[in-house]
């Protein structure tokens, strides 16, 4: 993959910025959307408030303008949480918007060159929650439909070139787990009693396989959902 260029939103911390550095360190060009700005990014970046739909555009034809995009990672999420009976229909509005609307307009602004070219990885990073964790309504199922979303591309871009697979991490330390399960709470060992490694994976433990599926050699890999989840998908 010498020299090509990786899109990356959410790219300013936690697995967007791991996956930066690692696409870095390989000679390739991390191209980073984030709302915050990283002083140190290690490729291009572009700040952008992706729940923005214009601004999106044209930070996104700013990218294309200095060339074509080989590969895009679909990294930004949001989190909102709540129980069925309790669920806030704009929190239900705004993940999907997040987690789906900016993924399907990503991808269709990098698309024609990928086409072009022969050649793309899209993979979408989604959620253990998917497979149906208490109160993540409106999170869980906005993943859920970006793992359609991935069989659905992989199906339709068969024999482009292009490869589309999804990473569904369980819990990484990040800033927004932290905020959400302090170390040693009671909040976290009810979470890892369901993790069968017994520990929160690493930033860059999920940028390693996103990196995988974006090798060369990846090519016959694509519809599928990669459960990096500590064993968190066993049960069920």
């Amino acid at each position: 993959m010498a020299g090509r260029r990786v899109l990356i939103t959410g790219a300013s911390k936690g697995i967007g910025r791991s996956l930066a550095d690692r696409v870095a360190a390989a000679g390739d060009v991390p191209v980073g959307l984030a709302r915050s700005s990283p002083g140190d990014f290690p490729g291009e970046f572009h700040r952008v408030d992706v729940t923005e739909r214009a601004a999106t555009a044209e930070t996104l034809t700013a990218v294309l303008a200095a060339g074509p995009i080989d590969a895009v990672v679909n990294n930004v999420g949001l989190v909102r949480m709540a129980r069925i009976g309790s669920v806030d229909l704009d929190d239900l509005f705004d993940c999907y918007d997040m987690n789906v609307r900016v993924a399907v307009q990503v991808v269709q602004a990098v698309l024609p060159g990928m086409l072009a070219n022969g050649w793309g990885r899209i993979v979408n990073v989604t959620s253990l929650t998917t497979l149906g964790t208490a109160e993540r309504t409106p999170y869980a199922a906005a993943k859920a439909a970006l793992e359609a979303c991935t069989r659905i591309w992989a199906r339709e871009l068969a024999g482009t070139g292009i490869t589309v697979n999804a990473v569904a991490p369980g819990p990484v330390e990040t800033e927004l787990y932290r905020e959400r399960s302090p170390a040693g709470s009671e909040r976290e060992a009810r979470l890892l009693a369901n993790i069968p490694v017994g520990r929160v994976g690493a930033p860059r433990e999920i940028a390693h396989v996103i990196g995988m599926l974006l090798d060369d050699d990846a090519g016959y890999l694509t519809g599928q959902v990669i459960r990096a989840d500590g064993g968190g998908s066993l049960a069920g």
